[in-house]
């Protein structure tokens, strides 16, 4: 049965691929897993029978059968074990790969995130002066941590993995900011991602939603 994801009908980020299906997209294109994609409206996400598959009413859902499951690492953890291509075989290294998963939703996402929402909602505010440098060297701090422990090497542990692909989708959220450049490796190793086949069928895909939707 061909699994079924959710995505926005209309997605605010404007095309630039940061919205959380590319992420399970990327996933599928990895493991070499066809997919069908529902879209869906900011007011279906609130209905009744959307928010029985994810109750706080957000993207990405996964239904396949009788399994439907939300919150994209959730849905990327459950691809990479059903399909070979994002866990490595050897026990250990698959738990290293996991543990990266977690770590790029857990620690790093999380001060990104924080300075978005300070972009976006609080520019007019007295504090803001203030706010946006003291939460970017909170990012400085953890990207300067993840810049060294990658060193010089392609990927995190070993062969990419679902840990390279979610913190490479995080990395991405800093944009234009400048913050992932001030590290010259880590800056290389998010445009290594980029230039996975995998990750441009999924982006391409995703910004064919995006330019439907603006035609539309």
């Amino acid at each position: 049965m061909t699994p079924t994801l959710t995505a926005f009908k209309a997605s605010p980020d404007r095309g630039r691929g940061l919205a959380r299906d590319m992420r399970v997209r990327w996933a599928f294109e990895e493991v070499g897993q066809p997919y069908e994609v529902r879209l869906v409206t900011f007011a279906q996400m609130k209905e009744p029978a959307y928010l029985a598959l994810h109750p706080f009413g957000q993207i990405p859902t996964y239904e396949e059968g009788d399994l439907a499951i939300f919150e994209c690492g959730a849905i990327i953890l459950h691809i990479a074990q059903r399909h070979a291509g994002l866990l490595p075989e050897d026990a250990d290294a698959r738990a290293r790969a996991i543990t990266w998963l977690f770590a790029a939703l857990s620690t790093m996402e999380p001060p990104i995130l924080e300075r978005e929402a300070a972009m976006f909602t609080e520019r007019d505010k007295s504090w803001f002066g203030e706010r946006l440098p003291a939460v970017e060297d909170r990012i400085r701090v953890r990207l300067s941590q993840l810049a060294q422990r990658l060193g010089d090497a392609d990927w995190l542990d070993g062969d990419f993995s679902a840990g390279d692909l979610m913190m490479v989708s995080v990395l991405q959220r800093l944009g234009s900011s400048g913050l992932v450049g001030e590290h010259p490796n880590l800056a290389a190793y998010v445009a290594r991602a980029e230039a996975r086949p995998a990750y441009r069928r999924a982006f391409e895909a995703q910004y064919a939603v995006f330019l439907a939707a603006s035609q539309g």
